[in-house]
């Protein structure tokens, strides 16, 4: 009997010591502003967010379906599709902050998907500025400032360190941007 004890509390400190590593290394996989689960663009499911980005490089953008800027979907999808399989991950986060994104979210994924053909994750509508913002941008306003407009750029390293946060008009491709995103990677 007393060595099913012994085997019994040896099982249970291996469990509780297998959690405690389980837990520390989730938290060593991914920047703390990634550590968020998020609703997918007109979806119900949820994104991990830590999942998603764990060890890659990361371009976090502000969008908008109704923007002068929309048509940069297609140089991001670009840009994901080019450098995806070295470990850049492109997060969308669809925005109506600046009162250019539609108030459907069936329509935003329409926009998305079908009209650019966007494979990269895109989440759901939220907000990108001020005490309402979502958490990924309530870390990357603190550390990199709030996007002035829509289709800003915020490129992440591995460690969640913002590299630097770009205006609208930086293009994804052929750029500053895109040199950024190689050297990181």
């Amino acid at each position: 009997m007393i060595h099913l004890r012994w085997c019994f509390a040896l099982v249970l400190l291996l469990s509780v010591f297998s959690l405690a590593l389980t837990t520390k290394a989730r938290a060593d996989e991914c920047a703390a502003r990634f550590d968020h689960e998020v609703r997918k663009l007109h979806s119900k499911d949820d994104l991990d967010l830590c999942a998603a980005t764990a060890g890659k490089v990361v371009l976090v953008v502000n969008t908008a379906s109704q923007c002068g800027f929309t048509p940069q979907f297609e140089g991001l999808e670009a840009l994901y599709k080019k450098y995806r399989d070295q470990g850049l991950v492109v997060l969308g986060f669809p925005s109506d902050d600046f009162r250019q994104e539609l108030d459907d979210e069936g329509q935003t994924a329409k926009v998305c998907y079908i009209n650019y053909g966007v494979t990269f994750p895109m989440m759901a509508t939220s907000p990108v500025r001020g005490d309402a913002a979502n958490p990924v941008f309530l870390s990357l306003n603190e550390d990199a400032g709030e996007p002035r407009w829509n289709f800003n750029k915020y490129l992440v390293d591995r460690d969640g360190t913002v590299i630097k946060h770009y205006p609208s008009s930086a293009k994804p491709l052929d750029g500053e941007l895109e040199d950024a995103v190689r050297a990181a990677l």
